[in-house]
């Protein structure tokens, strides 16, 4: 889903780098947000940066294509990032949509971002939602690296069925020092799971223009999510890519690179 939201840069990126993170800052009784990894690709300086957020298990190389198809096709600049306890970004035992839009408003301040547009898929989607809707109110060691991903593919079968999904989950296995680890802080999300599967409540609407994406295989999506889709966001279009099942973006990428530049305002 997308926000235009948030005034761009006032010069184009340079070419794709990344970012330094800074070390998280320590933990609070309070929400702090903390410094997410992040990749820029320079895009027109004359339309509005675009901020790609990824969903639950992944990070910000799953849009890296998505993000170079934009960039080539005439858009502004795009930002892909790892959002908190995923990729590279730092961990937390916090894990909440409110945490995570904190997290993104705070990257946008520091880039001296005030106005993008919001890009996000499933748990992205989310955190994307939570901020327009925020911001319009104020393995054993030594294993060969084939190995691993062998041996932690037959311990996620029984419990994902799905082969496509177990590679997805796979990309998260790194090898530090001869040791292979989850690169999620897979035991802050684990105790977070019901809010990422939940959504916060707000009561005053985001007036933007937002665009709801979803796959006509998918059922995250449907016809009795319209009403609060209309409440929260009354200039929303709900459009079904035909064919595409959750991650709409990998089952039809051309439908969904269209979809993206349609939405985005004229130069």
């Amino acid at each position: 889903m997308m926000f235009r939201r948030l005034p761009r840069a006032r010069a184009p990126a340079p070419p794709e780098r990344r970012r330094p993170v800074p070390p998280p800052a320590p933990a609070r009784s309070v929400v702090t947000a903390v410094p997410l990894a992040h990749v820029e690709l320079g895009g027109r300086g004359d339309r509005p940066p675009l901020v790609l957020l990824h969903g639950l298990f992944g990070s910000h190389s799953n849009f890296q294509t998505v993000a170079k198809a934009l960039v080539r096709r005439g858009s502004g600049k795009v930002l892909t990032l790892d959002a908190r306890n995923h990729g590279s970004s730092p961990h937390s035992p916090l894990m909440t949509y409110e945490a995570m839009s904190l997290d993104v408003q705070h990257l946008l301040t520091r880039l001296g971002i005030t106005k993008c547009i919001l890009l996000g898929h499933s748990m992205g989607g989310k955190t994307a939602m939570t901020l327009a809707l925020q911001r319009s109110v104020k393995i054993p060691d030594g294993l060969s690296r084939s190995a691993a991903r062998q041996l932690a593919d037959d311990q996620l079968r029984p419990v994902v069925l799905l082969p496509q999904l177990r590679q997805f989950l796979l990309t998260n296995l790194v090898e530090v020092e001869g040791r292979y680890l989850w690169r999620m802080n897979l035991e802050a999300i684990s105790h977070h799971l019901a809010d990422m599967m939940d959504f916060p409540v707000f009561h005053k609407p985001y007036p933007g223009p937002a665009l709801f994406l979803g796959g006509s295989k998918s059922p995250y999506i449907s016809s009795k999510d319209y009403p609060e889709i209309q409440r929260l966001f009354p200039k929303a279009d709900v459009q079904y890519i035909e064919g595409a099942g959750h991650i709409v973006h990998q089952d039809k990428f051309e439908e969904f690179i269209t979809a993206v530049l349609n939405f985005l305002p004229p130069p």
